[in-house]
């Protein structure tokens, strides 16, 4: 295989690759803020519950998440799982990435101090304008660090995908490499993993000091 058709065929891969981390990213970040709020739930019973599926999800495997994302509905009620490839990759993918930015917004929320609360309560604020005026914006500022970190571990997870035999980067560059004996294709798989950190990075870092202003 030459070198500009390994690179055509992996450049596929590297587009589904980009698009489970774009599409986690955009079902995890509001999704781990409902999770946040049913951790800090007043209701016990909800909040534990919470608390209790976030260990769950912190504490084992994403891999094994993934497998039992895919063929839970199969060996629990006997359903086909034809076609749910993909959407069982993207529901494991949300769902743990939910679960840490929940945490990471939790963490961010709890740093504030009360007193800007009784604050805002004496100037007229409602609970929510509060919460979204006042609050949510130094959190975002607070949290920033903690976010890109989980961002770039997910460009790295994204690989993990091969677990239900998805044809992303990682997946054919071994392929690639197996039947060309060949280690150029895990070294182009590495300049893309490193080439999309650093863009991410540098995005990130750009957000952080365009709300240099809540300083």
């Amino acid at each position: 295989m030459s070198f500009s058709t390994m690179l055509s065929t992996m450049g596929a891969g590297m587009l589904r690759t980009m698009g489970i981390f774009f599409l986690t990213l955009i079902g995890a970040l509001p999704l781990g803020m409902l999770v946040m709020f049913g951790r800090k739930s007043k209701n016990k019973v909800l909040s534990s519950i919470v608390k209790a599926f976030i260990s769950i999800i912190r504490g084992t495997p994403l891999m094994l998440q993934l497998l039992v994302w895919y063929f839970g509905p199969y060996y629990l009620f006997g359903l086909s799982i034809k076609g749910y490839r993909y959407p069982a990759i993207l529901i494991g993918f949300i769902v743990n990435y939910a679960c840490y930015f929940a945490e990471i917004y939790r963490g961010g929320i709890e740093s504030m101090d009360p007193g800007q609360y009784e604050a805002a309560e004496v100037l007229g604020y409602t609970r929510s304008q509060t919460f979204f005026r006042i609050i949510l914006p130094q959190v975002i500022k607070t949290i920033l660090p903690s976010v890109t970190n989980e961002v770039i571990t997910l460009v790295k997870d994204t690989s993990l995908a091969f677990t239900l035999a998805y044809q992303e980067v990682f997946s054919l560059a071994k392929q690639i490499s197996a039947s060309e004996t060949s280690f150029t294709p895990f070294v182009v798989a590495g300049v893309f993993y490193f080439v999309m950190n650093y863009v991410v990075a540098f995005v990130m870092e750009k957000i952080e000091k365009s709300m240099a202003y809540y300083n």
